[in-house]
């Protein structure tokens, strides 16, 4: 079993590559934005939750975002391993994730970070905005405050992984299939 947690920030292109990856590689792509944007669009008790922090560019706590995800990976017990995307986002999430699959007695295999300048990820989200109708895409301040909770937050889980040696940054500029090869690169080490 192959477990990747795929990472980078907002609109680094980790939908766009697990997509690809997950069907090389026949793992299990589970994104915590898109189950937060199915049980908003279907109005569930934890869609209207997460809304209420998405909306102003904020992480959804931790509890939430943990039983969500292990409700997921349960789904699909007969996976060949899973892309986690979107998650962990903190350490203490990592922490519960390397828990919740020891006692699947698995683990992360690796972190692969997609590195992309600020000033470039801010053009592709406000891009992404014209066309997929998420309001935390189409505005510049929601953006930038969404890339201050992941530099304060979330970047310090490379530093998390990279003790454990599972740390992986791989260059995410250039086009969908260079970046593509230059994580099979990683993935087939692993």
């Amino acid at each position: 079993m192959l477990n990747i947690v795929l990472f980078g920030p907002p609109g680094a292109g980790k939908g766009t590559q697990a997509e690809v990856l997950k069907d090389k590689y026949n793992l299990v792509h589970i994104s915590t934005g898109d189950v937060f944007r199915f049980n908003i669009k279907n109005k569930t008790d934890l869609g209207l939750l997460a809304q209420s922090y998405m909306d102003k560019g904020d992480l959804v706590p931790d509890e939430v975002t943990i039983d969500m995800l292990k409700a997921e990976v349960e789904k699909n017990n007969n996976a060949n391993g899973f892309i986690f995307d979107g998650f962990p986002r903190t350490e203490s999430q990592a922490k519960a994730l390397d828990e919740f699959l020891a006692q699947k007695k698995e683990s992360i295999h690796g972190m692969v970070a997609l590195e992309v300048p600020e000033n470039l990820l801010v053009e592709r989200l406000l891009k992404r905005g014209e066309t997929s109708g998420r309001p935390d895409d189409q505005d510049e301040s929601k953006i930038r405050n969404r890339f201050n909770e992941y530099q304060t937050k979330t970047a310090i889980l490379q530093d998390y992984y990279a003790t454990q040696n599972k740390y992986y940054g791989v260059n995410g500029v250039g086009s969908i299939e260079d970046i593509t090869q230059r994580l099979c690169d990683v993935f087939d080490q692993l």
